[in-house]
């Protein structure tokens, strides 16, 4: 254990000071003077008119359900994806191209959706002209929703080659020597992915989750392009508040900024909570 003695960890205290301080204080100052503009008008009234909101709710209840199912299709199909790809690419540099999309801008995400996915775009076109539809307004509206199916699917695909990215790691460290103990037990596919991959991705998974949870609930560009005035996601909704006229509304979307802040640290505090007890549980060979 040389890494972790006091020399050590000096050094990598030392190394790790400079981006640790600009972090902290940048984000320190950040909440700070979010909490006393949020307590600016009305004190801590301000938390509880926020809370008693129906915008506030309406807004709360739309971006869980968007980020949740986003998070869950990104999962899924990122961990489909990955154990489909990785005997191919564990020594080829073709897997950059899965990692493609993540070189572009979420609003260049957003807009490419909106190209293709609206009632008058790519797609919708190509059905009119093969007659499969005979005018532009029977195609689905999947932009500009009430659902936020545009959202959901510009996550989607901005999401699953991360998911991916971080997955491919994980799957190659797994020892084959269990897969192959399992199969000359009698254990199919499915055997072998419950008892030998799974508890090594599972903690991984659910941390994944949590990064892709945690952004795309406060992210702004997409829904702020794709989303349609009621119900809107809660950044949008802050947006709006904060450059509102009315200077109370600038309180109030500083408290929605750090309610939303507090709801996310909890999150994280519950997942790492479950993810280390899995990791322990592993190493425990339970």
């Amino acid at each position: 254990m040389k890494l972790f003695n006091h020399n050590n960890l000096f050094r990598i205290s030392v190394f790790l000071l400079p981006s640790l301080s600009v972090t902290v204080l940048l984000t320190g100052y950040a909440l700070i003077k979010a909490i006393s503009q949020s307590l600016r008008e009305n004190g801590i009234g301000t938390y509880a008119f926020v809370l008693e909101n129906t915008m506030f709710r309406s807004s709360f209840v739309f971006s869980l359900k968007v980020t949740f199912i986003a998070t869950i299709i990104s999962l899924f199909l990122g961990l489909v994806l990955a154990k489909m790809i990785y005997t191919y690419f564990e020594k080829s540099t073709l897997k950059l191209i899965i990692w493609v999309p993540m070189l572009l801008p979420h609003f260049v995400a957003a807009y490419l959706v909106l190209i293709f996915l609206s009632q008058s775009g790519l797609i919708s076109s190509g059905f009119y002209h093969l007659g499969i539809i005979s005018d532009r307004h029977e195609f689905p509206i999947l932009v500009f929703d009430r659902v936020g199916v545009g959202i959901i699917v510009t996550y989607v695909w901005k999401s699953v080659p991360f998911v991916v990215l971080m997955l491919l790691p994980v799957i190659y460290e797994i020892d084959r020597r269990y897969v192959q103990v399992v199969r000359t037990l009698g254990g199919g596919r499915c055997e072998v992915f419950r008892t030998v991959e799974w508890p090594w991705l599972f903690p991984v998974i659910i941390e994944i989750g949590l990064i892709l949870f945690a952004f795309i609930i406060a992210a702004f560009e997409v829904p702020y392009l794709l989303g349609v005035t009621d119900p809107k996601m809660i950044s949008v909704l802050a947006y709006q508040w904060f450059y509102t006229g009315d200077w109370s509304f600038r309180s109030m979307s500083m408290a929605l900024m750090i309610l939303l802040t507090v709801f996310i640290l909890v999150c994280s505090f519950l997942i790492f909570q479950v993810s280390k007890r899995s990791r322990y549980t592993m190493m425990k060979g339970s």
